[in-house]
């Protein structure tokens, strides 16, 4: 499945003068999380223990999701040299635990957990997208680019698995994967990036949560345009069971584009440009 390495990348065309500090601090949560790959693949291979194919597909997709944190961590040490990412990751993880060793899935059917990942493979897609879109960064642009197209990938992968087990009536109808999507997407503010945010940035204040995601959220959010939204709305629409093409999907990047438009107002000039 791994299409790039760390070596692939050319860290020597890294331009420090192309570099905001609020850029930085977006790159090092998602480094956290990104890194934190093998915990997710280990959870994602008890779920479907059953499953030795999906369980090969979702050891590959850690690998390649960990190798993500790495690239992205490695860039922000060269953004911000008084960078630890093992410790700062350290932290993370002391704050932020997944569950490893639950043999059923918390979505509660193996059709809405796949439902769930292919949202979160929704959200990361775009996301790095935007990023690609809006820096020049010469390092950064290309670690981007690389991502978003794994990312991308991997929802091709997730949904492929989770329409065959809808096909075998694996207990989630398209209400239910409509319903699971959008509490997936809800998630977005919980305390995973914001733990992220926290411990990636050192953040000298005590632990909260609203603050933490309000933090990154105003920043991360300036990166998007709507072209980005829009194909977010049809990929989770997608996942939800949804026409991509339709009303529903486009309603949904609607609204989408409309949040992130405020949540992102305060640094939309300064990373995303007019």
């Amino acid at each position: 499945m791994q299409n790039w390495t760390l070596e692939d990348i050319d860290w020597r065309r890294f331009d420090a003068d192309r570099v905001s500090p609020d850029l930085v601090k977006v790159i090092k949560t998602a480094a956290m999380v990104e890194r934190n790959g093998a915990d997710y693949g280990r959870y994602l291979c008890n779920v479907f223990k059953d499953d030795p194919e999906f369980r090969a597909v979702a050891a590959a997709w850690a690998v390649e999701e960990e190798q993500h944190g790495m690239a992205l961590g490695r860039w922000a040490q060269l953004a911000d040299p008084t960078f630890d990412f093992d410790k700062a990751f350290a932290d993370f993880t002391g704050m932020y635990k997944i569950p490893v060793d639950a043999t059923a899935s918390v979505r509660g059917s193996l059709t809405a957990e796949l439902c769930a990942r292919c949202v979160v493979e929704t959200g990361t897609s775009s996301f790095y997208s935007a990023i690609r879109d809006a820096v020049d960064e010469p390092v950064l642009k290309q670690i981007a680019k690389n991502i978003a197209a794994d990312e991308f990938r991997h929802f091709k992968l997730f949904f492929t698995h989770m329409e065959r087990y809808a096909a075998r009536d694996e207990g989630a109808s398209k209400w239910e994967r409509l319903k699971v999507a959008f509490t997936r997407f809800r998630e977005a503010d919980d305390d995973e990036i914001a733990s992220a945010y926290h411990a990636g940035n050192a953040v000298a204040a005590p632990y909260d949560r609203a603050l933490a995601n309000a933090a990154y959220g105003s920043r991360a959010f300036g990166f998007y345009h709507e072209r980005h939204v829009r194909r977010a709305g049809a990929m989770f629409a997608q996942a939800a069971g949804l026409d991509p093409e339709g009303w529903a999907s486009k309603l949904i990047a609607r609204v989408l584009w409309i949040v992130i438009r405020f949540r992102g107002r305060k640094f939309r000039p300064l990373l995303a440009g007019a």
